[in-house]
């Protein structure tokens, strides 16, 4: 798997313009899609490897993962009023594929 890179853009702090702004969000953009879509396909794997869907969903590991993210933030200066609810929509949503992803391939086993 290749590592997924930031294309170069003026730092935040040097920005003079709206068109480096922009730029520079849009190459961000750009580096947490791959990201995200890196994160949904351990979702895809976590599907295959849980032997009951009752398994799918953990509200233990949902707290440890925010708490983690939250912790990571702060070392960050990202502000935890983003970094929480963004996460725990994230992860809402990657239980939402991941229930999919489970039901799918149990379905194409029956079939």
């Amino acid at each position: 798997m290749s590592e997924i890179s930031i294309d170069p853009v003026t730092a935040p702090e040097d920005c003079q313009t709206m068109a480096q702004v922009r730029e520079g969000v849009d190459a961000l953009d750009r580096a947490l899609v791959a990201l995200i879509a890196r994160r949904s396909r351990y979702m895809e794997a976590a599907a295959r490897i849980k032997t009951s869907r009752d398994k799918v969903r953990d509200n233990w590991r949902i707290e440890d993962v925010v708490f983690k993210v939250t912790e990571e933030a702060k070392r960050h200066g990202l502000s935890c009023d983003i970094a929480e609810p963004v996460w725990r929509e994230l992860v809402e949503r990657s239980i939402a594929y991941e229930f999919s992803v489970w039901d799918a391939t149990r379905q194409k086993a029956r079939d």
